[in-house]
């Protein structure tokens, strides 16, 4: 097997989550919000390592939320995957409780009565919390780099499924390598291209926008701002947050756009996707100060996500939640997050 270098603390790491880890043990693997390619082949990896070196009794993957892009849903099919809704799993019956691309802030009050034990994921720390392990790499593109370390580290053989979610998980948590990332990111991406299945991710990736979809990019094209290379705009109500997200990396390929905040309702809460070209502006430092204090997300320079319940909204907007009142909501949160000057009055794109 080929072999790439890992960190110290992942091999210190490994040896106390086996020790953490009984022979025969039951283990929850719980991502947060809809199952993406990282979060479900960081988890892949991490049941590989429990029951390859101790046993799994019981193991079960589950989100808290359900799919919502077609190539996710694609890829755990692939990958022959039963990933359920955490309304529909009994946590208590679990021993372990590993949150993977997660941290247990990003629950809020849905997660009071769930105790990690295990803590993986790549963002910048969030909230006060503990777990008996947790393992946070912020400057990480992807956390299928860091379970590809683990992987390495306990000298497991990686099956052609598992390297091919792994690499399909780097190459879009880092946007192929558009965002931010490290040499060990490249390096574990180039190490899985030798066994992956190449053919199988482009299959996945070629179908991505549903029909429906379509309407949410003609009302962004009538109705979104922009402001010296920034895009932004409202879309209403909509099916799933995937629609913020598709419709903010489409515009930020627009020439003279830096970055793109795109906002949608979807239920009971605001969904603000923020994305750059992570040279000019932070989006995680933008979100973060525009919308931090009522809303609950984050992220990295290149990419961010803020959601706003709408209870809270309401109260913000004294009820009202029209195209004009949120746009409004939206320009005043980004005015706040400019703490060197304001931006000049929006005009239509």
């Amino acid at each position: 097997m080929n072999r790439l270098p890992f960190k110290k603390e992942t091999q210190q790491n490994l040896k106390k989550m086996l020790e953490l880890t009984h022979p025969d043990d039951s283990l929850l693997l719980l991502m947060h919000g809809s199952p993406d390619p990282d979060a479900i082949a960081s988890a892949m990896a991490l049941r590989e390592i429990l029951q390859r070196k101790k046993g799994l009794s019981k193991c079960t993957f589950a989100a808290t939320e359900p799919f919502r892009r077609q190539q996710n849903r694609k890829l755990a099919q692939a990958m022959r995957l039963n990933i359920r809704l955490l309304s529909q799993v009994d946590a208590s019956t679990y021993r372990i409780i590993a949150l993977v691309d997660a941290q247990p802030s990003f629950f809020g009050d849905q997660f009071q009565t769930i105790k990690p034990t295990i803590v993986f994921d790549h963002h910048p720390r969030q909230g006060t919390w503990q777990a008996e392990l947790a393992d946070i790499r912020p400057p990480y593109g992807a956390l299928s780099t860091i379970l590809t370390e683990y992987l390495l580290c306990a000298h497991l053989r990686i099956s052609r499924n598992l390297h091919t979610a792994l690499l399909y998980g780097i190459k879009t948590d880092t946007d192929n390598f558009d965002r931010e990332t490290l040499a060990e990111d490249i390096r574990a991406y180039t190490y899985h291209t030798r066994h992956a299945n190449m053919r199988l991710i482009r299959r996945i990736e070629l179908n991505q926008t549903p029909r429906s979809y379509l309407k949410y990019f003609d009302h962004a094209f009538h109705t979104m701002k922009h402001y010296r290379g920034r895009r932004v705009g409202f879309l209403g109500h909509v099916e799933s947050p995937d629609v913020c997200v598709q419709v903010a990396d489409f515009y930020l390929r627009l020439i003279g756009t830096n970055y793109v905040v795109v906002a949608g309702i979807v239920n009971d809460k605001l969904i603000i996707i923020f994305r750059g070209d992570g040279y000019r502006q932070d989006c995680g430092v933008i979100a973060q100060s525009a919308c931090g204090l009522i809303g609950q997300g984050g992220g990295h320079r290149s990419a961010a996500r803020i959601e706003i319940s709408l209870d809270i909204l309401k109260t913000e907007l004294k009820g009202d939640l029209s195209q004009q009142s949120i746009d409004h909501f939206l320009h005043e949160c980004l005015k706040k997050s400019n703490k060197t000057k304001e931006d000049p009055p929006a005009t239509k794109t």
